[in-house]
């Protein structure tokens, strides 16, 4: 199997106007397919491991081959957060924290405002590029975590519920150097049915 490009659950411009058609436009079909297709031409020559998904491959990349480790690593992760991050969006207006989610937000973080202020400050964290999540383990526990480049929690044994990309090109042509207005105005497209979703199961949908 190769790793194909996966369709957006929305038109280019649905986001707007917290994030604009043409940021979306390259971001989906620019940077999402470059990991792709490194991801692929990685995968070439390891005929077993076309036959994983990309969840058992970052699951289990401590034990890959080491002459395409940072490859799968890098570009895999890529696939991998990118494919949860378009999901984890939808048209403003159309979704509202609710159920086990909300209850759990509430429960382990305080309110709604505290939540979102920890989570803002994780994502400020991260120098240069990353990645901010909120993520549940085994017990159904929340945590707020951050991570470097294109890794993900789920290399150590947390399932992401959703997560915001802070790389410059999510938002800079747009927002500029300004990631706070970003990470402010992206509350404004988070699809919280996919959050709920994503909690109650046993792994994000990609």
């Amino acid at each position: 199997m190769t790793f194909e490009l996966p369709a957006l659950p929305y038109a280019y411009d649905a986001l707007e106007p917290y994030i604009d058609k043409e940021t979306m436009i390259i971001h989906h079909t620019g940077h999402h397919q470059a990991y792709i297709d490194n991801l692929n031409a990685a995968l070439e020559n390891f005929e077993e491991l076309k036959q994983m998904s990309i969840e058992d491959i970052i699951k289990n990349l401590d034990s890959m081959p080491p002459s395409i480790y940072t490859t799968l690593r890098n570009n895999g992760g890529g696939h991998y957060n990118h494919s949860i991050f378009w999901k984890i969006m939808a048209k403003p207006g159309t979704t509202t924290p609710h159920g086990k989610l909300l209850n759990k937000i509430n429960e382990t973080f305080g309110n709604m405002d505290n939540f979102k202020q920890l989570f803002k400050r994780a994502a400020l964290s991260v120098f240069g590029s990353g990645w901010a999540w909120l993520v549940k383990d085994k017990e159904g526990n929340l945590y707020i975590a951050a991570t470097p480049n294109q890794d993900n929690p789920l290399t150590c044994g947390y399932t992401p519920v959703f997560g915001i990309d802070v790389w410059e090109h999510a938002y800079y042509l747009k927002y500029q150097n300004k990631r706070a207005d970003y990470i402010d105005a992206w509350w404004n497209v988070l699809n919280w049915d996919q959050a709920e979703k994503n909690y109650v199961q046993c792994k994000p949908d990609i």
